[in-house]
């Protein structure tokens, strides 16, 4: 491994900026796009002080193809680099904040304050050029566009092919009045054709359903590289119709600079660094997956569109942009806290009692929202629970818990949990149902699932006399009512709510259990079930994550007087799922060990363990 920079990429301005920063690896060795380079990815954003990595010498050991194109991963690797790439996230809401409350002027300072900033929204709109970009410096056409020239990668070794993971997926409406950037994961089926996964709620998918009704083939250009703000902006919850490059030029203060594709009408910003164009069949669907995705799950195989593509370009020394998702911690841990924070007065518009909110990187953002609110009268929060799950990408979320002005601050982990579990109240849980994501696993249906939203925004509850015991003594209670009870670790015992984990050799319906423990309910009010297999009851941070992606709170969540039972086993047929339970995203193991072996990877057996690598 060394930071010495080629020569042919010094000059390419993202490659610069990082190791100007002290955030960037370049690593030279030889190493494999199957499977090799993205667990290396996949360990780095885990650690301390995670940089971006440069590998300058990606192969295809299967083939023996050596690429001359290096492969960009992590670039937003920590939240240095989120604000070198996108900014400060507190003052871009602010000044968001700002312009949404904007008033009509008093006097010539306001009319003065107010030109200025209508002014600086003339950067706004992407402008169009109507020369080539230095993303067509390159062009193939016709059966010269290789998609196996492009160093695409597996991540896992039960993916179903190579996936460019970083696409931008440029799209507009079949009036080409609307546009849309959205970031898909694109599976790789052969050198001209390529699975689209966009899914059933996104502007793309709109657009494809345009195309079809009207029996025409749809344009796509797939943009890869160039500017970080892209890629964030290709996921930023914009309300539909809004053209998410927008941002791009009110946060940068420059227009996005657009230049129009080589064999279709699709513009694409003229610095990125390959484009893939094409046209997709609308009466051609392909099977796609199954992929290791940012759930920690194996999404599985769907039917989705697939792109015939026409033409590959890109700038002189171009590099391949890549992300690795999986388990928690992930760069979207830092591009989700950006996301947060400059998207929070939009939301305040539809929620207005809202004070702030929080996305754990471990809740896998969907699955779990925290919610602060002004509180003003009986049943406030309820309400907002509901406006949550009306508005935009919000709507996608599994479970809300919902705090008031007094709470401590929301990314305060420890005191907020205590806060909560003080105040949980059976009587105050919302069960419902309604969309969920499509890459939910644990609902009985696709796309459409339970919801959950806590009211905790009242006074601590009642002390109902609890009595303690240690873990052991539990556990040999719990032992004698349940013997496929393997495990037992309390949590927050010094709290009105204390959290018995419990794990089991999974032989029967988990209701069973619950209502088998129910005369220690003395000891303990929220029970947590989890497999033995693959749960370590000493690891809350994983245990968090493994909780909200298992549960569908119309089938998992048991109340019985005090006592709140939460089954987050995986389901089979003693829950009556039909559906198949994916396997969770691990890495393979003869890769690390090599990866480790060859000094590339630092890592012990407490670090894999810690992150459930394998």
């Amino acid at each position: 491994m060394t930071n010495i920079l080629s020569k042919a990429y010094e000059n390419h301005e993202i490659i610069r900026l990082l190791s100007q920063n002290g955030l960037l690896k370049i690593i030279n060795d030889e190493l494999d796009i199957y499977l090799e380079i993205p667990h290396i990815a996949y360990v780095e954003v885990k650690t301390q002080d995670s940089k971006a990595i440069l590998f300058t010498n990606p192969v295809d050991k299967k083939t023996g193809k050596r690429f001359e194109t290096p492969v960009l991963m992590n670039v937003f690797c920590n939240a240095k680099a989120v604000e070198l790439f996108i900014g400060d996230a507190n003052k871009i809401a602010y000044d968001i904040e700002s312009l949404l409350k904007m008033k009509p002027p008093q006097g010539w300072s306001d009319k003065l304050a107010m030109f200025g900033k209508l002014f600086n929204l003339k950067n706004v709109p992407p402008k169009r050029l109507s020369k080539k970009g230095i993303c067509q410096d390159i062009v193939k056409l016709g059966s010269d566009a290789k998609l196996s020239d492009l160093p695409v990668l597996t991540t896992w070794d039960q993916d179903g092919g190579p996936f460019i993971t970083m696409g931008q997926v440029y799209t507009t409406s079949l009036d080409g009045k609307m546009h849309n950037v959205g970031m898909y994961r694109l599976q790789i089926y052969n050198d001209g054709q390529l699975g689209l996964h966009w899914q059933i709620h996104k502007d793309s998918n709109h657009f494809f359903h345009e195309y079809k009704q009207a029996g025409k083939k749809m344009p796509v250009s797939i943009g890869i590289g160039g500017h970080p703000m892209y890629i964030w902006c290709g996921q930023a919850p914009l309300p539909i119709g809004v053209f998410e490059l927008m941002l791009y030029g009110f946060i940068k203060g420059e227009n996005a600079k657009l230049v129009k594709s080589i064999t279709n009408d699709i513009y694409i910003p003229h610095d990125v660094d390959f484009v893939i164009e094409g046209f997709v069949d609308t009466e051609n669907l392909r099977i796609e997956g199954p992929f290791g995705d940012h759930t920690g799950y194996y999404t599985l195989e769907e039917e989705y569109p697939v792109l015939d593509v026409t033409c590959i370009t890109s700038r002189k020394n171009p590099i391949f942009a890549a992300t690795v998702v999986g388990k928690p911690p992930l760069e979207d841990k830092y591009m989700g806290y950006a996301t947060e924070r400059i998207f929070l007065p939009l939301l305040k518009t539809t929620a207005p009692d809202l004070i702030d909110y929080y996305m754990p990187e471990n809740g896998v953002f969907h699955n779990l929202i925290l919610a602060k609110i002004n509180v003003s009268y009986p049943g406030h929060a309820t309400q907002m629970m509901h406006a949550f799950w009306g508005v935009g990408q919000m709507s996608f979320v599994k479970h809300a818990i919902f705090v008031d002005s007094k709470a401590p601050e929301l990314h305060d982990d420890e005191a907020i949990t205590k806060w909560i579990l003080n105040r949980i109240n059976p009587e105050e849980l919302l069960i419902t149902r309604g969309v969920v994501d499509a890459l939910d696993h644990s609902s009985p249906k696709f796309a459409v699932g339970g919801k959950l939203g806590i009211d905790c925004t009242g006074d601590e509850v009642l002390d109902s006399g609890i009595v303690l015991l240690s873990d052991s003594e539990l556990f040999q209670k719990v032992k004698r009512l349940a013997e496929d009870v393997i495990g037992l670790k309390q949590y927050y015992t010094g709290t009105k709510n204390p959290i018995a984990i419990i794990s089991v050799n999974k032989n029967r319906s988990q209701k069973e259990v619950f209502y088998a423990l129910r005369s220690i309910s003395l000891h303990v009010r929220i029970i947590v079930i989890v497999d033995d297999q693959n749960n370590n009851l000493n690891n809350p941070y994983m245990l968090l994550w493994r909780v909200v992606n298992n549960i569908d709170s119309n089938r998992d969540i048991y109340v019985d007087g005090n006592t709140i039972g939460i089954d987050a086993t995986n389901k089979n047929i003693f829950d009556g799922f039909t559906r198949r339970w994916p396997d969770d995203v691990t890495c393979t193991k003869s890769v690390l060990s090599d990866l480790i072996n060859r000094k590339i990877l630092n890592i012990d057996d407490e670090f894999i363990e810690k992150w459930g690598l394998v």
